[in-house]
């Protein structure tokens, strides 16, 4: 099986501005470095994933994910997510990917286990694995096999937007509920409950 796992980046000095109460821009910086380094170590001691592609407008991130073993695409500074997701995605199907897997770097919970676990449900396609965030609102990752089937939808709401698009194109839907999957780290409520994963 060809599977490629695509990760959109935002620029490391500007991401996560919505801790900029809790953490100082230089710590915002050195966790969005940590995050994007951990994701790709994550998903490139996994078997199953070809390629891992990094999509940034940050130059500072493409080359930090290329010296990782990424393969990278420079998103268009005026594109938003779901454009930059769109070509990513029409770049892993030139390669002949059979799915592809889109996974945040805002997971600092992420395990292999649980990656895995979630490309366990790949089956026969054509099937749509999707993630929820904890309150069962965004799109934490998504698995979509063939690659190309749906049209990403990212945004408030994504959840049920991918899982009715999954639905109308009469895919499989396969909803996948894990804790390491479900934790995003966004604004300082999630980084007091990150901090108690690790401590416990």
């Amino acid at each position: 099986m060809t599977l490629w796992a695509i990760v959109p980046v935002k620029p490391l000095r500007r991401g996560k501005s919505r801790l900029s109460d809790v953490l100082t821009s230089a710590e915002r910086i050195d966790l969005n470095r940590y995050l994007l380094e951990n994701t790709i170590k994550t998903l490139k001691n996994i078997q199953e994933i070809e390629q891992v592609l990094v999509v940034s407008r940050d130059s500072e991130a493409l080359a930090m994910a290329r010296d990782l073993g990424a393969r990278t695409v420079q998103e268009n500074r005026h594109s938003d997510l779901n454009i930059a997701l769109a070509r990513a995605t029409v770049v892993a199907k030139t390669y002949v990917t059979r799915g592809v897997l889109v996974l945040p770097v805002d997971l600092p919970l992420i395990t292999a286990e649980d990656v895995q676990a979630m490309l366990n449900r790949i089956g026969e396609p054509p099937v749509v694995v999707v993630a929820p965030d904890r309150c069962y609102n965004g799109t934490n990752a998504l698995l979509v096999c063939p690659a190309g089937l749906i049209e990403y939808d990212y945004g408030p709401g994504s959840f049920e937007r991918h899982c009715q698009r999954a639905k109308a194109v009469g895919a499989r839907l396969e909803i996948c509920e894990l804790p390491s999957l479900s934790l995003d780290l966004d604004n300082p409520e999630d980084l007091e409950l990150v901090a108690k994963e690790f401590a416990d």
